[in-house]
């Protein structure tokens, strides 16, 4: 696969976008008001099947979960591209008082609505201009990013062999709030893998009046607390560090004068590469059982593995940013300072193929993107005007290969 840029100018994207605007800010709509969770989206499903019906797509709507692949194909033979977008909503009471907010108590808070009608747009864009195509453009529609498990359904499934070549290259687009139409990524990692842990502690209980009598784990899981903050800063180097943070402790019943037999802990880990994910996998048992033994307790661990790192391809990278700067200029087009130590499946695909995850910010100009409430907020809101320039963004990526 060439990571070159294209030998030819880019076609008039934008200006296509735009033309179609309004029905990808109505799909956009219609996606919001009736949002869906996890992996199981019919009707979500059901609007990108009609949407892209009209394209000429080979399109393939899974009866095992809410995902759509399509696939384009060019006039003439040459590189498969895939581009992705995640379908799924959170759990979550929207309060944004938008005229077309849900009401079924879940939400898109992190975006995935606008994700699913950009993606529409770029096939829309680039299904017109299939004569001028060089290759093939795969369309994923994933559901369950927010569980981290459906882009590695996908691709368990061969969604990166759906043109029947494998992909060469990927692409994903992601809107997060701030200066309205501002990309940004770089080279290497971009965002971190999770993974995430539940340890019990097993005493022996009794009267909380003679602990002497008993094993208390209450201590031991005291102890681990502090004990995985020093793991966290002092096994790991500065410049690939972790995120470790405690979120649940659980001991004890409603009578106060008992010691109960166990006591649970549960954390989420962020890593920025694959090394640092093994050596969470090798180093963690050995501290927590090591901590259980000091109080005269033993522990069981329970690891998940969440989403590995999203680690962006050097060359398609700089690639991307190359292409975006000439599609949108130099002032819109950023390298991201640092990683971010959220998550993101899509990792599971650049695990597989070099790519790159862009993210796109879209909040609306009369606001203050430094005041704004986050991605996750019950509160975020986005411009959906932002769909021509992000269905452009995607169709400018995959033109990169087969234009």
């Amino acid at each position: 696969m060439s990571t070159q840029a294209p030998t030819r100018s880019l076609p008039a994207f934008r200006e296509d976008a735009e033309r179609i605007l309004p029905e990808l800010v109505k799909l956009r709509r219609a996606l919001h008001t009736d949002p869906e969770l996890g992996m199981d989206l019919p009707r979500t499903q059901a609007r990108v099947v009609e949407h892209l019906a009209s394209l000429g797509l080979e399109i393939t709507a899974s009866t095992r979960h809410g995902g759509v692949t399509a696939v384009l194909r060019g006039a003439r033979p040459g590189p498969t591209v895939l581009l992705r977008a995640d379908m799924d909503a959170l759990p979550m009471a929207e309060q944004t008082g938008l005229d077309y907010a849900s009401t079924n108590g879940s939400m898109h808070a992190c975006g995935h609505d606008l994700h699913v009608a950009g993606l529409a747009g770029a096939a829309t864009v680039l299904s017109a201009r299939r004569e001028d195509l060089a290759g093939t453009v795969v369309f994923m529609f994933q559901p369950g990013e927010e569980l981290g498990e459906g882009a590695a359904t996908l691709v368990a499934e061969g969604v990166i062999d759906a043109a029947g070549t494998r992909a060469d290259a990927a692409y994903g687009i992601h809107v997060v709030p701030g200066e309205y139409g501002v990309f940004s990524t770089k080279p290497g990692p971009l965002m971190a893998g999770c993974l995430e842990f539940d340890v019990q502690i097993l005493g022996r209980g009794g009267h909380a009046s003679a602990p002497h009598l008993t094993v208390d784990p209450v201590p031991a899981v005291a102890e681990l607390v502090g004990a995985l903050q020093a793991f966290a800063t002092r096994r790991f180097d500065a410049f690939d560090p972790i995120v470790l943070s405690v979120t649940r402790l659980r001991a004890g019943g409603e009578a106060l004068n008992i010691i109960e037999d166990t006591a649970t802990l549960s954390a989420t880990v962020r890593v920025l590469s694959e090394a640092a994910t093994r050596r969470v996998k090798d180093e963690l048992p050995g501290v927590v059982e090591s901590i259980a033994a000091a109080h005269g307790c033993t522990a069981t661990l329970e690891l998940r593995e969440v989403c590995p790192p999203t680690v962006n391809d050097p060359l398609v990278a700089e690639g991307a940013l190359e292409t975006l700067r000439g599609a949108f200029g130099e002032e819109r087009v950023r390298v991201s300072p640092a990683p971010v130590m959220g998550s993101e499946d899509f990792s599971h695909v650049l695990r597989e193929v070099p790519g790159a995850f862009v993210f796109l910010r879209a909040t609306p100009a009369h606001l203050d993107p430094e005041m704004v409430a986050p991605n996750h907020s019950p509160f975020v809101v986005f411009d959906d005007a932002i769909l021509a320039d992000q269905a452009a963004a995607l169709a400018s990526l995959a033109w990169r290969h087969v234009g």
